[in-house]
């Protein structure tokens, strides 16, 4: 039994909720400011170092990615964000993988879709061509990822029946 041991690096999509909690966070801290020093009222600091803690919080999930670990029949997937703190999001046991196909391969035809909404761990666009994968896990789960070629050729040969990279 050979180890086998691969890492990806992917980034997702920019929250673009986070990024416009920030943005309205910055207008109303300076619109606060403004307001304070206008007005003299210095009770309005609380206000202010409220709108900066705010901004820092929001700006602590901007920047999203993913990080694909392959180790030995075993896909784990942490999420990083802003390249300071790292969560992990799941760990996927090849044995229990139905199915891995890029997006709209003829190789998903048989899966169907699943009623709940895919897991996406992806880079979060389509783009030209689309190099997204869709993992059936358990006959319950469809997971997105983006892959790069040296994860997908280490899978097919952990699993060949199992990954197709057509």
């Amino acid at each position: 039994m050979s180890d086998a041991y691969v890492e990806c690096l992917v980034k997702g999509r920019p929250n673009t909720l986070a990024k416009a909690l920030r943005v309205l966070f910055i207008v109303l801290l300076a619109a606060t400011v403004v307001a304070m020093f206008i007005t003299g009222w210095f009770v309005l600091l609380i206000v202010v170092i409220a709108f900066g803690v705010g901004i820092y919080v929001s700006s602590q999930y901007t920047d999203v990615e993913y990080e694909y670990l392959y180790i030995d029949k075993e896909l784990v997937i942490d999420k990083i964000y802003n390249q300071a703190k790292r969560k992990r999001v799941a760990t996927y046991d090849f044995d229990k993988v139905l199915v891995i196909a890029p997006i709209g391969s003829y190789h998903l035809d048989n899966f169907g879709k699943l009623s709940d909404k895919p897991k996406d761990y992806s880079i979060g666009i389509e783009e030209q061509p689309d190099k997204r994968f869709v993992i059936f896990y358990e006959g319950k789960e469809q997971i997105l990822i983006s892959p790069n070629e040296e994860l997908v050729k280490i899978m097919k040969n952990a699993a060949p029946r199992k990954v197709f990279s057509d």
